[in-house]
């Protein structure tokens, strides 16, 4: 018996050594990095942030975890710029991105050849020529992948990449061609065109490049299998995972299975789409795979959390002739420079750094992400070039302030199909100053009293208009923005 009461506690303490050592190698590792970012989802879609139809249990409790800011801003009101943005920590327009992708003969051009195009967009009937957009996010641009690299992350992209492709010429702009080891379902294009599987997958637009696995698959519960089965094949190592779901990006295509439950809920407020709400769940669905896997490997502890969107919610989409989302109390959404089109969700979680069910008020932007991200885990931002972004550490950890000035944002090209025109915005402060190009209109508002933007302060406060005025020119030429321009061939379109 002696014996026997010998081995077990021995066995015991082999156990316990060997869960001590667990603890100090994770311990000793850097954190892991989970950064979900969401296409399409509105500052007011989720639970967490006042949404009463849209169900986001998960999404929620990661708030009530961690630091929700109510002043966070995407780098741009449309995708593509946004996500340069988050994977560089510089401004689109420093970059060259300042409009979502097209796939039109430019960008072909542009991949095919490698190069950024210059030049301008013609139409005979628009007042301004616009910047050519760029194709990609260049080679020369340094991304969080490749920033954690050195400290061993091993980095996985799932979803949307809508940053340039391949097939189109020698050169490939993919998520492998900037520092991921991985590249689960992310292409050029920007929309998945089906959301059940098999997805579409051809030369033309559009298509995820998922392979087919069960007939009638939602693609969120693809991207959750693909994101827990990276976590699980890499929980030994320090590991950053980039979950860039494609939902709820158009076209409006429901989660069958959630469909009847909003069907029947009371449609009390403007975010009343059924089938955009499963869309908005199935999101959630695929954050609570995730943080339960976190759980159960007990990586928890050892990994920040991330939440946010790409740009504010698409009120222009359709749904059942109603918008398929409302942004209020914000002013419209995707694509305009209101608040619906600029700011959005994000949420982080730390466990025992970031202080649990705390609410941040100072006004965070995408660009922030990679020095924050790299002031955590010990990387090193490059040297050698701008980067914009600044630590939100001392926010998260409410050891401090950060010190900035000002935010920007530069859209100087043309929405097709809306009534969004070139802009440019600074915010200082409370003030937000909006420039329109195409008619040389100023509009000036006070978000503190005025978040809706339904009182224009312009005519009233023409010395801000000018002190404002003149530090968006000064940004516009430090980061070498590319302007629009007088049409010479503009015709103006006859009067119905």
């Amino acid at each position: 018996m002696r014996q026997v009461w010998q081995m077990m506690l021995c066995g015991a303490a082999y156990a316990a050594a060997m869960a001590l050592v667990e603890t100090t190698e994770a311990a000793d590792r850097p954190p892991n990095v989970v950064l979900i970012l969401v296409d399409d989802l509105g500052w007011a879609d989720v639970g967490c942030y006042g949404s009463v139809f849209h169900e986001t249990p998960h999404i929620d409790q990661l708030a009530r975890q961690g630091m929700k800011f109510t002043q966070g801003y995407a780098a741009c009101a449309v995708c593509s710029p946004t996500r340069a943005s988050i994977l560089t920590g510089r401004y689109p327009a420093r970059i060259g991105v300042t409009d979502w992708i097209h796939q039109g003969p430019n960008e072909r051009k542009a991949e095919a050849e490698g190069r950024l195009l210059e030049g301008f967009v013609r139409a005979r009937s628009r007042k301004l020529l616009t910047p050519i957009n760029g194709a990609f996010l260049p080679h020369e641009e340094v991304t969080l992948a490749e920033m954690l690299k050195p400290l061993g992350y091993v980095s996985c992209h799932i979803g949307k990449w809508h940053l340039g492709g391949s097939g189109w010429g020698e050169k490939s702009w993919l998520p492998t061609d900037q520092g991921f080891d991985f590249n689960i379902g992310g292409t050029r294009f920007g929309s998945p065109g089906s959301y059940y599987d098999p997805f579409p997958n051809g030369p033309t637009y559009p298509r995820t490049a998922m392979k087919a696995r069960k007939t009638g698959e939602y693609l969120a519960d693809r991207e959750a299998d693909e994101a827990v089965r990276f976590i699980r094949d890499n929980k030994d190592q320090p590991f950053f995972l980039y979950m860039a779901h494609y939902a709820v990006h158009a076209p409006i295509q429901p989660k069958k299975d959630l469909l009847d439950k909003y069907l029947k809920k009371p449609k009390t407020t403007g975010q009343r789409c059924p089938e955009y709400a499963t869309m908005v769940e199935s999101v959630d669905l695929a954050v609570g795979r995730i943080l339960a896997t976190l759980d159960e490997l007990n990586l928890a502890e050892n990994t920040i959390v991330i939440f946010t969107s790409d740009n504010g919610g698409a009120s222009h989409v359709r749904c059942r002739g109603i918008p398929a989302t409302d942004n209020s109390p914000l002013r419209l959404g995707k694509g305009f420079p209101y608040e619906g089109g600029v700011r959005v969700p994000f949420v982080f979680r730390w466990p025992g750094r970031i202080p649990a069910g705390t609410v941040c008020g100072t006004p965070i932007c995408s660009i922030d992400l990679v020095p924050t991200i790299c002031e955590a885990v010990g990387a090193t931002l490059p040297k050698d070039r701008t980067i914009d972004g600044i630590s939100l550490l001392p926010l998260l950890t409410q050891s401090g302030s950060i010190d900035r000035q000002a935010l920007y944002w530069h859209f100087p090209h043309y929405w097709w199909g809306t009534n969004v025109r070139p802009y440019s915005i600074i915010r200082d402060g409370d003030w937000k100053l909006i420039r329109h190009y195409e008619t040389g209109r100023i509009e000036l508002y006070n978000l503190a009293n005025d978040l809706g933007e339904t009182n224009d302060m312009a005519e009233s406060r023409p010395d801000l208009v000018r002190r404002l005025s003149a530090k968006l020119d000064g940004w516009l030429t430090s980061v070498g923005a590319k302007l629009p321009k007088p049409n010479p061939d503009y015709v103006e379109s006859p009067a119905k």
